[in-house]
């Protein structure tokens, strides 16, 4: 396993980290010599727009899930009995499908022509088509579909190891049910909730294909840029330099899982 990760994981970001130093020369090529100009250009504040978008696309996107995933959690936890594999199993069914397939399905429902405005014009709520794509929210959409199961097992985690005992001697005591759901359950969901988010907030940071296939211009985000600096700009140390600034929040982001697990467990973080 140690070989595993030294060839697959350390070698690769070593060799990110290396390119991120280094300047593109004449006709793309890599001058290596050691310079921090790469990431002088990406803290460059006409990037701020940018960033601004991405990281407010993502905690959209985190909250939603959030929104949506508690409750999805809650039921699996505490009412699914019989049914909790079958559902578990659906939740993760967009992970064993294609992301491009997913991504054209969305495109079919959401075009012009498609599912929902069909739908809705023939209902009469609209009187006509309403451009769903190339928009926030269309994004947005794309991201939560791809991401609340980033939330809901996390969440689902956290609420299967609170002991019922608790929440039986909370109704014992005379405490209804939003006081037992406010004062005994959520809190102590509160590291599942927090895992959640960090889980979705970050690959929703480096998402690219969810804008580029149902975004716009006005959706351009991080993950984007870095994809063009790689396939069109051919500036490889410029998309390294983004991309290790990614990485440098990925892994605050799991160090920071990392602590909240050891405490759930009642272990002293490192």
């Amino acid at each position: 396993s140690t070989l595993w990760l030294a060839v697959f994981l350390v070698l690769p970001v070593c060799s990110l980290l290396a390119l991120s130093v280094t300047r593109t020369g004449a006709y793309g090529a890599l001058v290596w010599s050691f310079s921090w100009v790469n990431f002088d250009r990406a803290l460059n504040p006409k990037y701020l727009p940018i960033l601004f978008r991405t990281v407010g696309y993502s905690c959209a996107t985190t909250v939603i899930c959030l929104f949506l995933g508690y409750p999805l959690a809650y039921f699996l936890s505490f009412f699914a009995g019989r049914k909790r594999e079958m559902l578990l199993i659906l939740l993760m069914i967009p992970f064993w499908t294609s992301c491009l397939v997913a991504i054209y399905s969305w495109i079919i429902i959401l075009g012009r022509e498609g599912l929902l405005n069909s739908l809705l014009l023939r209902l009469g709520v609209t009187s006509a088509p309403v451009a769903f794509l190339n928009t926030p929210f269309s994004v947005i959409l794309g991201m939560v579909y791809f991401y609340i199961p980033f939330m809901v097992l996390p969440l689902y985690g956290s609420l299967e190891k609170i002991p019922r005992s608790y929440i039986e001697a909370s109704y014992d005591l005379g405490a209804g049910a939003r006081q037992t759901f406010f004062k005994i359950t959520f809190p102590l969901s509160l590291p599942g909730v927090f895992a959640g988010c960090i889980l979705t907030f970050i690959p929703c940071m480096g998402d690219f294909l969810t804008a580029d296939f149902l975004g716009g211009p006005r959706t351009y985000l991080v993950g984007n840029l870095i994809q063009n600096q790689f396939l069109m700009a051919q500036d490889w140390p410029f998309g390294s330099a983004l991309t290790s600034l990614l990485l440098l929040s990925l892994i605050s982001g799991l160090y920071l899982y990392q602590r909240v697990e050891r405490e759930e467990l009642g272990e002293k973080p490192a």
